[in-house]
């Protein structure tokens, strides 16, 4: 059984004429999940997190002018956005879908969020198409169970989680592993506790060594009590921003290589769909829907 967070929100977005965020896809992945016979009893609905539960993380002026709409307009275009309360309102609940996931996945084991990885979000400010940091969030919420002491956020998508990077830091019951292509955005990386670059043009057999090898270091430095996945597809070959040359069979036994170490070393897992930008909205959701086969949704 897996457990699986939506909310219509998550593709409800009005952008620009070909604007680059392909947000058709989330509910394209809710669509094609029911059509594998995926029962709507395994979907869960989040709520938006509060402003003020937010403001308790991250710098409150920052949320505060982000959630009004008084953010400079430098500071939106870094985002890449126009501002809008729509976008507040999807913005709250994807952040709420990914903080439900992680709290699904203690309880049940393994859950998977349709939306979630917004890593280029610090705590001050927001940047490429991101503009909570849900990741953290998530694994400071895992933190509160008494059962789980240290989390992983093990990061598979393209480009680094800089600002998942920055925030954990100082925080060392959070431990990041990033892996993306090294000459990608951002042009600034941060720190990591691990961080693997990848060339332009990497294939599937390097790949899978270097998550494996990631993995491996992880559990070695770290023993983590719980991991946060961020299932990435913008590493496929037909990725319009990815510049790697991973096959759709590549992105599976990624996803199935995770899903096998949480369950044999007995770790809750907490999936997100992570970044994925082929404008064929059709092609991109089928790459996406190897994260919930690796999971035995379907």
């Amino acid at each position: 059984m897996s457990h699986l967070v939506f909310h219509p929100i998550y593709s409800q977005l009005d952008l620009p004429v070909r604007h680059r965020f392909p947000i058709q896809k989330y509910q394209g992945i809710k669509d094609a999940l029911l059509r594998e016979k995926v029962s709507a009893e395994f979907f869960y609905e989040p709520k938006p997190l509060s402003i003020e539960a937010l403001s308790r993380i991250y710098d409150p002026v920052y949320i505060s002018q982000l959630c009004s709409g008084e953010l400079d307009p430098k500071a939106m275009r870094r985002i890449g956005f126009p501002w809008s309360t729509q976008l507040v309102e999807r913005t709250l609940t994807a952040a709420g879908g990914t903080v439900l996931t992680s709290t699904l996945a203690i309880e049940y084991g393994k859950a998977l969020n349709l939306t979630g990885g917004y890593h280029h979000a610090f705590g001050n400010f927001g940047s490429g198409f991101c503009m909570v940091n849900d990741l953290y969030l998530a694994a400071l919420n895992m933190l509160q169970s008494p059962s789980i002491d240290k989390v992983l956020i093990f990061d598979c998508d393209v480009h680094q989680g800089d600002g998942t990077a920055k925030l954990a830091a100082n925080n060392s019951a959070v431990y990041t592993v990033s892996i993306h292509g090294e000459k990608n955005f951002p042009h600034r990386k941060q720190v990591s506790d691990l961080d693997f670059g990848l060339t332009k043009g990497t294939g599937d057999d390097e790949y899978l060594a270097t998550v494996e090898q990631a993995w491996q270091m992880a559990m070695t430095y770290f023993q983590p009590d719980a991991v946060i996945y961020d299932a990435g597809v913008d590493v496929h070959i037909d990725d319009d921003l990815g510049h790697l040359n991973i096959t759709t069979e590549g992105v599976l036994a990624r996803d199935k290589f995770v899903f096998a170490e949480c369950k044999k070393m007995g770790l809750p897992i907490a999936a997100v769909i992570g970044g994925g930008y082929q404008r064929d909205i059709d092609a991109l959701v089928n790459v996406h829907m190897q994260l919930f086969k690796a999971a035995n949704v379907y």
